[in-house]
């Protein structure tokens, strides 16, 4: 768009609690934008984030909020005209105005972009990315969709060359970026409501791809048809990660938290974890793939590798009730789900697997139903919630009844629908002991019932 964000000196922002938002949010502060903004009353991890760097905001919309003398208001783009009163009188009162992916892709391509897209596992892989270039002192800057735990947010304004962001599909904000390299982790048909069908989801990556400089580099996930088709695309040098042999970067001898990795028949040894499941061994032999690319400390790589705490909502281990190990994951894809699932099960064998999903928004829960429902194989019991409607979109074809219904169909009782987070707070409370893992799973709120369960332990009955 072609504005000067170093003369931008106030900046408010309309959905201030988004994840991608909020490290936005960060990297204006970090440069010396005064930020403030307003959103929902409903809570999110990004609260504390707002307060830690002391960022002003309100909750809930009204013109009033607005300062008089702003320089830009930038928008999630969950938010229009029509839905939002904020919104439309910036727009009535012609107020300068950009939503946040194309602040974020400003920032982005004036840098050495990296780029981490895929519908499964991008968060971790640009997260554990971040994580190892800042390790390595490169000093980069960072823009994710989840916060890091050692560094308690998710955005870095860093002084070095690189830029790694979370490169969100939706609504196709890929077109935005320019980037020098790019990660694809995996191609999954998602967003229904965006690609009508799996040929639109995939030509977004292909088209993605397809715009890495010569001189770039795209890193791809080597074991899917889907992913090598969409690298067909790309001009530049592509290099294939995953378990076949006939990948660049093969991941060998895999066991739950370690791995051997060689690069094109050379032995990088082997490399140790704290995340659990394949998947997590393939997101950091992508993350490995890059640093090799950029000739990084290969020991200093492995020692970030082996240091990673994760991400919040990546099966993140929140406490215990009774027992009972209660654990949080964003997976709202059921090949999330099932890797989440697989991971849990591959830890704890001999556990009853309780499953909390929370299904996010109308149209992905339509469009995947049959999906959804053989998604909890690894799961002994599941309660599904109401569907997470979001903010633009709040009734639909179907509801969480038919997830149940499905699910009972080929295993009669497994599911039980539970509206309500309150409501399975109280189901679970005297239920759950330490034979049980509580995982609550989805991209909405749903991390308030293992939150709320643990803090119920401390509270004397």
């Amino acid at each position: 768009m072609g504005l000067d964000l170093s003369k931008i000196k106030k900046a408010y922002i309309i959905g201030i609690k988004g994840s991608g938002v909020i490290a936005v949010a960060e990297l204006l502060q970090k440069m010396g934008v005064e930020v403030t903004g307003s959103d929902t009353r409903e809570k999110f991890f990004t609260d504390e984030i707002l307060k830690r760097l002391d960022i002003q905001y309100f909750e809930g919309f009204s013109p009033k909020n607005i300062p008089a003398d702003i320089d830009l208001v930038i928008y999630s783009t969950a938010y229009r005209e029509d839905n939002n009163e904020e919104f439309k009188f910036c727009r009535e009162k012609n107020i300068l105005m950009m939503s946040y992916p194309e602040v974020l892709a400003q920032l982005f391509n004036e840098k050495y972009g990296i780029a981490v897209c895929g519908t499964h596992g991008k968060t971790t892989t640009s997260a554990l990315l971040a994580y190892i270039l800042k390790f390595c002192g490169t000093d980069p800057s960072v823009a994710l969709g989840s916060k890091i735990l050692e560094w308690g947010s998710n955005g870095l304004a860093g002084q070095g060359e690189f830029f790694v962001i979370e490169a969100d599909e939706f609504q196709n904000k890929l077109k935005l970026y320019n980037p020098k390299a790019v990660v694809l982790t995996s191609c999954d048909w998602d967003h229904p409501d965006c690609y009508p069908t799996p040929e639109d989801y995939k030509k977004a990556f292909a088209d993605f791809v397809a715009k890495i400089p010569k001189a770039g580099f795209l890193v791809v996930w080597g074991d899917s048809v889907a992913t090598n088709e969409i690298a067909c695309a790309a001009k530049c040098e592509i290099i294939k990660y995953g378990f076949a042999e006939d990948n660049d970067v093969v991941i060998k001898n895999y066991q739950l938290q370690n791995f051997n990795v060689t690069y094109n028949d050379k032995d990088l040894g082997n490399f140790a974890l704290k995340l659990v499941g394949k998947h997590n061994a393939l997101n950091a032999s992508a993350v490995i793939a890059v640093c090799h690319k950029f000739n990084l400390d290969m020991e200093k790589v492995r020692e970030a590798l082996k240091n990673f705490q994760g991400t919040s909502r990546r099966f993140e281990i929140i406490g215990e009730r009774n027992g009972a190990i209660l654990i949080d994951d964003y997976g709202h894809h059921p090949e999330e789900i099932k890797s989440t699932l697989k991971a849990a099960r591959e830890i704890y064998p001999e556990k009853n697997i309780i499953a909390v999903f929370h299904p996010h928004s109308y149209s992905r829960t339509e469009a995947l139903l049959q999906d959804f429902a053989q998604s909890f194989d690894d799961a002994d019991k599941i309660i599904v919630l109401d569907i997470y409607g979001s903010a633009r979109e709040n009734s639909g074809r179907v509801s969480s009844k038919n997830i149940v219904d499905l699910i009972n169909k080929y295993t009669p009782g497994k599911a039980e629908y539970i509206p309500a987070i309150p409501e399975v707070i109280n189901y679970l409370k005297e239920k759950i002991n330490g034979n049980d893992i509580v995982l609550a799973i989805g991209a909405g709120n749903v991390n308030e019932v293992v939150e709320k369960l643990a803090l119920g332990n401390s509270v004397s009955k």
